[in-house]
């Protein structure tokens, strides 16, 4: 059931059960972070592998202290700057988070959402939420309230309508270091942002360990094949038999069904565009689907990240 009633949704997360929330990146499946068997529900319902951690949506910085052991200056900085908002951290949990929620590990991610509803709801009620993508595992993530019905609705009581994700990918998330950060997964806030801050400087992230969510290999992946080209036009030329859909860049022609990402290569709003524009190109009677190498610059990164992650291939 779709719905705005905030506090239902409160009603409904005190009592251990599962509520799709709006968030500014995507559509997240909330559970009362603190009860191990409402977020074991999250895993069940999402079929998510139990080492992938989930990150904790909290109301405010100041309540970071209740559940990690302390925040170093550097992560105060990043909070100062861009919470509420697309950024994640990771950091030494306190005792009162369940390892089910970190997947054994000693740290948690942690961040505040920017939309108004969830920080509303944030504000009802007191406990974290735990809110991965409101998905089964391993399919395109859901930027409206629909999605988030469509594809969990039989197994949920209750999603809380915010309208359309006003970014589009997930948050970034960052590890933090000595003298300075690792971004562990790409998203809402790019490196040039993160670098713009005084005093934070960018560490090669060397690591293969699944320290947060977004680092499995295969994810947010459509139904039918997704191919990453150097060129549409090229594919089709050799594949004139193929049938195709194509997700563009820019407001050109092409021989095969397309979808436009953006009219004039804005990597803000292709990065807002690409989930629901996948959703309707998976759902169309093509049988695969063609997306050109984006730009890996600004935000274009993060799409880059969720393409590799998504797509079947690449194909020069």
């Amino acid at each position: 059931m779709i719905g705005a009633d905030v506090a239902k949704a409160a009603d409904l997360l005190g009592d251990g059960k599962l509520v799709a929330i709006p968030t500014e990146t995507v559509y997240g499946l909330a559970a009362n972070a603190l009860n191990p068997d409402a977020v074991a529900e999250i895993y069940r319902v999402k079929n998510r592998p139990e080492f992938n951690p989930l990150i904790l949506h909290i109301a405010s910085a100041a309540d970071a202290a209740k559940y990690v052991t302390h925040v170093p200056e550097i992560a105060q900085k990043l909070m100062d700057v861009f919470w509420p908002g697309s950024l994640s951290i990771l950091l030494p949990k306190s005792e009162l988070v369940p390892d089910i929620i970190t997947a054994g590990s000693t740290h948690v991610v942690l961040r505040v959402p920017n939309h108004p509803q969830t920080l509303e709801l944030l504000g009802q009620i007191d406990f974290p939420l735990a809110a991965p993508s409101a998905n089964v595992s391993n399919t395109v993530s859901p930027t409206t309230a629909q999605h988030a019905e469509e594809g969990l609705g039989s197994q949920i009581e209750y999603v809380l309508e915010g309208g359309e994700c006003t970014v589009g990918l997930e948050s970034t998330i960052v590890a933090i270091e000595t003298n300075g950060i690792r971004i562990l997964r790409e998203g809402g806030i790019s490196q040039e942002q993160l670098l713009n801050l005084n005093g934070v400087t960018l560490r090669e992230n060397k690591s293969t360990d699944i320290q947060s969510p977004g680092q499995l290999k295969r994810h947010y992946s459509t139904t039918k094949p997704l191919y990453i080209v150097d060129s549409i036009s090229n594919y089709l030329e050799k594949n004139p038999n193929s049938k195709c859909s194509a997700l563009l860049y820019t407001d050109t022609e092409v021989n095969c069904t397309s979808y436009l990402l953006s009219k004039d290569y804005n990597l803000a709003e292709i990065a807002n565009n690409l989930f629901a524009t996948m959703r309707k190109a998976d759902a169309d009677d093509t049988e695969v689907i063609l997306i050109e190498k984006v730009k890996e610059e600004g935000i274009g990164r993060a799409v880059a990240d969720r393409l590799r992650r998504a797509g079947s291939n690449s194909i020069g």
